[in-house]
């Protein structure tokens, strides 16, 4: 295995259930103990906040949610839920009627490099205003730790209701996360990160806000160019000559044709992310990957939510990650996958076709739809063909070929949540 980058995520929010209105939580002894400890070590954050519970831990960050003390004080643009009418109001008249304010502290680990925590502060900074993109409020030192400020997001826990997702409600749920990802996309901007946990979704609301920028980072840092960037052309020249080919021409064995020392550099390239959601050329080490690795994970969504299977891939390693995908497309796709990013990929898995399933196919095996009692073949209604459809485009193992997230807005499969929405407005009107 060569050199890599490998960070995995887990999300500060994934512990937690559904959030609650009520400030009188209930608090369990260690975290009131925890709370206590972070207000003593971090000077002045009383006087602002009232912490009231802790909502998540993950590798780099506990997360808590907190009465923002000074709201009033303050210029709140950010708060889409503030009512324009209390936007303009006098002071005085804020403070006769006078609401709690939420807010989530981060609280970043102290042995997350000084690098990180500066990239994701400043990736927030940039983000603002952004379309369903959680803003960055504010954020503070004390001497070795740093906390960001962000806005507490009213949501449901993604295990709590993806298994009763309607179509209609799929294509609202994806309306709100790409038109998230579009606008961090159109600033050159890779979350790297994609998974339920990090998009806070409210299905009352319909509407959700993308969180947790931790491991994103600018398209093209520290880019080295790869293979699937060339021509088709130079692309089978590179192939053609390279160590691979070369052993298996001159091999006489029958047996292994891998060189036994392999003196070439190692291939260096960021894998971060969590298990199950990256991207094929992740796994395979692209040293040129950009936004359409997103994508890819969206569609892990899109196909938990079809399949109502949770996690749907469950991998150990890259390894195992590979052979998922490889299962579903089969080896040919997979192999051609891996040139492209001039890898070579083997597998001698007897249970592996080459031309893999479709995906309708498996969302009939994972819904328990396969055949009933009569033998007769059962198919996917037309709601959920389009859904597979659209599926597809997200699952594209070429980056290249993968939909963007601007052309996923306008892909019909997503306007028909416009044209739902609609029917629902003429519907009440005429009630």
């Amino acid at each position: 295995m060569g050199e890599h980058l490998f960070e995995e995520s887990r999300d500060p929010l994934e512990e937690s259930g559904a959030t609650m209105d009520s400030s009188d939580e209930e608090i369990e002894e260690t975290v009131a103990e925890d709370m206590a400890r972070f207000e003593d070590s971090f000077v002045g954050i009383t006087k602002r906040y009232r912490l009231i519970n802790r909502i998540g831990e993950g590798t780099f960050s506990t997360v808590y949610k907190a009465e923002d003390l000074e709201y009033s004080s303050f210029d709140n643009k950010w708060d889409v839920d503030e009512p324009e009418t209390r936007k303009w109001a006098s002071p005085s008249q804020k403070r006769r009627s006078r609401r709690p304010h939420y807010v989530a502290i981060k609280k970043i680990y102290v042995t997350s490099s000084p690098i990180r925590i500066f990239n994701e502060l400043e990736l927030l900074h940039d983000l603002r205003s952004s379309d369903s993109v959680c803003p960055l409020i504010t954020a503070f030192r004390h001497q070795d730790q740093v906390v960001a400020v962000l806005p507490y997001f009213q949501h449901r826990d993604f295990r709590d209701y993806y298994r009763d997702m309607s179509i209609g409600d799929i294509r609202l749920y994806f309306r709100s996360l790409f038109t998230a990802l579009r606008s961090v996309h159109a600033k050159k901007i890779l979350h790297r990160d994609i998974k339920p946990t990090n998009f806070l979704y409210n299905p009352q609301l319909a509407r959700g806000v993308l969180v947790d920028f931790g491991l994103a980072e600018r398209q093209g840092t520290d880019w080295v160019q790869c293979n699937c960037t060339l021509q088709a052309e130079d692309r089978r020249y590179r192939i053609s000559h390279s160590v691979y080919a070369q052993t298996l021409q001159s091999t006489t064995s029958q047996h292994s044709s891998y060189p036994k020392n392999d003196t070439r550099s190692s291939r260096r390239a960021n894998r971060a992310g969590t298990r199950g959601f990256r991207a094929p050329e992740v796994l395979l080490k692209c040293t040129q990957q950009n936004t359409s690795i997103d994508m890819w994970s969206a569609g892990v969504i899109l196909l938990t939510l079809l399949s109502r299977r949770f996690p749907f891939f469950h991998s150990a390693d890259d390894i195992d990650a590979l052979l998922e995908i490889t299962a579903i497309v089969g080896k040919k796709k997979m192999k051609d996958t891996a040139f492209l990013h001039g890898q070579v990929l083997e597998s001698n898995i007897p249970s592996y076709t080459e031309g893999g399933h479709t995906l309708e196919k498996i969302i009939l095996w994972c819904t328990g739809r396969t055949k009933d009692e009569t033998g007769a073949k059962k198919e996917l209604d037309d709601d959920e063909k389009d859904a597979a459809k659209f599926l597809y485009r997200l699952l594209e193992c070429d980056p290249a070929k993968r939909i963007t997230a601007d052309e996923a807005l306008r892909h019909p499969f997503i306007l028909q949540a416009l044209d739902e929405g609609e029917d629902e407005d003429v519907d009440l009107m005429d009630m």
